[in-house]
């Protein structure tokens, strides 16, 4: 297990899409019920390189617990940074130690860049 590793509680927000009246959906984020821990690693310079160079939306992996219930196109909020993350993958190793998001900061306008 990594939970000794994982430093950071995070809010989970998932879209969920409901009928507008109109014959269209209207997509939100809600707040779920429970956090999760996790561990957010800053990119190399080789992941930010092959990111360049691949057009990648991935900025950070998050490492969370195995059973962690986080899903594409959720995203993850440090309540204590204001940092947002938009999971783009979740990965699941053959080992069930752990489980991977690959995500993309969210910065609002005129926040600094975040390395």
């Amino acid at each position: 297990m990594i939970g000794h590793w994982l430093n950071v509680e995070l809010q989970l927000w998932r879209p969920e899409s409901t009928d507008d009246g109109h014959g269209g959906q209207t997509t939100t984020l809600a707040l779920q019920p429970d956090t999760v821990w996790a561990k957010v690693d800053q990119p190399s310079a080789t992941d930010r390189l092959l990111a360049a160079q691949t057009s990648s939306l991935h900025t950070h992996d998050i490492y969370l617990l195995p059973d962690a219930d986080v899903r594409r196109l959720d995203e993850l909020l440090d309540t204590a940074t204001g940092r947002r993350w938009q999971v783009r993958h979740v990965i699941e190793p053959s080992s069930t130690r752990y489980r991977k998001a690959q995500a993309q900061l969210i910065q609002t306008e005129g926040e600094p860049p975040d390395g």
